[in-house]
């Protein structure tokens, strides 16, 4: 799982910008505004010293992209890796704006990282160095509620956006909504449940939406629906485990190829995500599970035989290279950009059905949304309904128990009563948003006609963006 292939045909932006032309063809916009849309607004990179715990000082290197304006505040996850560089940071801000247009959330998109390994320093060093990107953020007006909003992303957790808010709410004392300039954060600090699981659940919902379509799917010699289905996974980390986790438990879908950086496991029975992950805890791999057998390598996973394959590790995993060589009939992108454009036409071509990453894995933005709310609103989503909704519930209990027949048990009486939690409120929003954007994708990709789902994808995004900047004005 590198990222060596994409360099080699060129950047990340580059091939983004290429998906990008491609549905703008469809369009009627004009030239200059399209640029706008296309183009990245701001990057801020930076330079700053950092003490290491040996009492050195190392230098790091951070960026800030701001892709679109259009709406703000702009929003977007904050990676940690050591092979970060200004072209990667400038894509993933672009595909931020387009997952934002889709799932219909008011925020223009953003991305930021930190150009160090996750796991090769100490605690203490991460936090100075948050909390030092951080500060050099609020001196430049990169960050905050209603400018820039950050999440966690590649290589950060709710532990690095605690440290955030944290710094930032020390630089602005005053600021009463100072909890909503960053979202993915701990329960305890203001942040909302479900954030965690969020893009991976969205990548089950998405998948699932996609496989109810009977034509589509028998088009591809396929029964609707994903319970039976063969699904071989590479990346078990958050992504992609939640991912594996909820198609295996809601889905009824059979696991049956993993992929993690030491290597790869495939079991045709099946496989237990719980417990691979639970072998993994005890032994710090996956390889050697019980009844399955070990992979060669990490990538052999990508070319399984299997109904669904889901990317959710880096990008550039499908290339031309191995594009011939997939063998599943639907490829569901979990991660930002796991397939290049040549990789891509390769597997149109053998008609292999791609859902695109700019739908699939925005479930983590819908849910920072959901967040970013709350932390305005300073009140949780099931305080003002919760009480008043388990008091309906018993009254009408109470009205069918009127008739002499109809008697619930105490079991069957509580589980009636109770009212929606946030988490309730939090998952049924996400499943309600993920599947308007879906069918607003496929209505797109089968009423204009255009040639594929990320054209159909890009195309609807580049309609609101664009839309936004002629409603206000900019563009007469």
């Amino acid at each position: 799982m590198t990222r060596a292939r994409r360099r080699q045909g060129g950047g990340f932006f580059k091939d983004v910008s290429r998906y990008f032309e491609r549905a703008a063809h469809h369009t009627d916009f004009s030239p200059g505004l399209l640029e706008q849309v296309r183009a990245c607004n701001g990057v801020y990179r930076i330079r700053f010293p950092v003490e290491r715990e040996d009492g050195e000082i190392e230098v790091v290197e951070a960026y800030r992209v701001e892709h679109s304006h259009h709406r703000l505040p702009t929003k977007g996850g904050i990676r940690f890796s050591p092979d970060l560089d200004q072209d990667e940071v400038m894509a993933l801000a672009a595909l931020m704006t387009f997952k934002c247009a889709l799932v219909d959330v008011p925020f223009g998109g953003a991305k930021g990282g930190i150009r160090i390994n996750p796991h090769g320093v100490t605690e203490r060093f991460r936090e100075r160095v948050t909390r030092r990107y951080t500060a050099e953020l609020v001196k430049k007006n990169f960050i905050g509620p209603s400018l820039d909003v950050p999440a966690p992303d590649y290589g950060t957790s709710e532990r690095e956006m605690a440290w955030i808010a944290d710094t930032f709410q020390a630089l602005n004392p005053t600021q009463l909504d100072s909890y909503a300039c960053v979202t993915g954060k701990p329960i305890s600090l203001h942040g909302v449940p479900g954030r965690r699981e969020a893009t991976g659940l969205g990548v089950f919902y998405g998948i699932r939406e996609a496989m109810s379509i009977a034509e589509d799917m028998r088009s591809l010699g396929l029964e609707p629906g994903l319970a039976g289905k063969r699904v071989a996974l590479q990346g078990l980390g958050n992504v992609g485990y939640h991912a594996a986790h909820f198609a295996q438990v809601e889905g009824d879908a059979v696991i049956v190829g993993i992929a993690e950086i030491e290597g790869a496991i495939h079991a045709p029975d099946g496989l237990d995500v719980e417990e691979v992950l639970r072998h993994r805890r005890e032994t710090g791999s996956i390889l050697d599970f019980p009844g399955a057998r070990n992979l060669a390598a990490p990538e052999e996973v990508l070319e399984l035989d299997c109904d669904v394959l889901i990317p959710a590790a880096l990008e550039a995993q499908i290339t031309r290279e191995n594009a011939s060589r997939v063998q599943a009939r639907i490829v569901a992108e979990g991660a930002n950009g796991p397939v290049d454009p040549d990789g891509e036409k390769i597997l149109l071509e053998r008609g292999v059905f791609l859902i695109p990453d700019i739908f699939l894995n925005s479930g983590g933005v819908t849910v920072s949304y959901f967040e970013w709310v709350k932390n305005l609103s300073h009140i949780s989503f099931a305080r003002m309904t919760k009480r008043q909704q388990e008091i309906t519930n018993r009254r009408f209990i109470e009205v069918m128990e009127e008739v002499p027949w109809r008697n619930f048990s105490p079991s069957q009486r509580a589980l009636l009563v109770e009212g929606p939690r946030e988490i309730d409120f939090v998952r049924t929003a996400l499943e309600e948003t993920l599947t308007i954007a879906y069918h607003n994708i496929h209505d797109a990709w089968k009423q204009q006609p255009l040639p594929d789902l990320r054209t159909a994808a890009f195309y609807f995004a580049i309609q609101k963006v664009a839309g936004s900047y002629l409603h206000q004005g900019i563009f007469p």
